[in-house]
């Protein structure tokens, strides 16, 4: 079960075309907001797509080509993630359909599990050249076990020129049900910031608060 957008930029780009497509053919059934989904998320979609193209042929990549490409990449993605949020907990949405587009499937059972109340407390390895490894825990616990009912960490993050006002800043997202999480990135990206924040979902799908934001010199 899915529970995030892939960080790779190829992933990504198959998988939002899955999502994109199959919630097009199903706009109405599902009752999907149509001015928002083509007036906002398929202009920034088109974007993304040609800026991907154009970032295809190594012979011709220039930093303003990976500049540009990166960039509709995160006006896209943001958009897109709002629209993993609906598919979720849309209940004209079938679990099938979920499946198929590789996004969450909510529990509808009931369980003695609560909603996370705690969040992860962690470290950030910075030894390994071009890596980031997120080493996380529960709150003041000195286990690094995680809490009864925890399915794993949501992980947040971006690369910024400045401390975020916000968790809306950290754009990019991960999951991991168990520690440490890994980031990989490349040469061009060394001795840029990165700001993380995590908070604990549990197995229905709920998720606690988020942790202070932490930040991090790529090594």
């Amino acid at each position: 079960m899915a529970t995030s957008i892939p960080r790779k930029d190829v992933d990504f780009h198959e998988r939002q075309e899955v999502i994109t497509a199959k919630t097009e053919t199903n706009l109405s059934v599902w009752g999907i907001n149509q001015p928002w989904f083509t007036g906002q998320l398929i202009p920034a979609k088109r974007a993304w797509e040609a800026a991907w193209a154009n970032y295809q042929d190594p012979a011709q990549r220039t930093r303003l080509i990976t500049f540009t490409k990166n960039e509709k990449r995160k006006v896209y993605e943001k958009l897109l993630r709002v629209l993993v949020r609906m598919l979720e907990s849309n209940p004209l949405v079938t679990d099938d359909d979920r499946r198929s587009m590789d996004i969450a499937i909510r529990s509808t059972t009931r369980t003695p599990v609560k909603p996370p109340k705690t969040y992860p407390e962690f470290i950030i390895d910075t030894s390994i050249i071009r890596c980031l490894l997120i080493l996380f825990w529960d709150m003041g616990s000195k286990s690094k076990a995680k809490p009864r009912g925890i399915h794993g960490a949501e992980i947040c993050w971006a690369i910024l020129d400045r401390p975020p006002l916000s968790v809306d800043e950290l754009i990019h997202s991960g999951f991991d049900t168990r520690s440490p999480f890994r980031l990989t990135f490349d040469e061009s990206e060394r001795g840029k910031t990165v700001y993380f924040c995590l908070r604990w979902e549990n197995t229905r799908g709920e998720k606690g608060p988020w942790s202070e934001i932490v930040m991090a010199i790529i090594p």
